[in-house]
């Protein structure tokens, strides 16, 4: 179930991602590395497809902005963190600008 959830989610982001940027090849190592990250979010017990896929998104938008994992990775889980502390959701809202 693990894996599945993982796969999933990593699967939404990607398209999402390579939809925004045209040029990015399937192969990409910023795949890899959001796989890396989802797997480590489930290690640390977050099973939910649904945070999982927040938290995707926004670990790519991150990595797009500030060009480093780590910094990517806090900024990511602080987003995630963010938004599942918030009481109102804006389900249209867009991370991509």
């Amino acid at each position: 179930m693990k894996s599945h959830a993982i796969e999933g989610a990593c699967a939404f982001a990607w398209r999402t991602y390579m939809l925004h940027h045209s040029g990015v090849s399937e192969i990409d190592n910023r795949r890899s590395a959001l796989h890396r990250y989802l797997s480590n979010l489930c290690d640390a017990g977050e099973h939910d497809f649904g945070h999982l896929q927040i938290a995707a998104v926004a670990y790519l938008r991150k990595l797009d902005e500030l060009h480093d994992d780590r910094d990517a990775r806090a900024a990511a889980d602080q987003a995630l963190a963010e938004r599942l502390a918030s009481p109102v959701r804006n389900p249209t809202g867009s991370f991509w600008r």
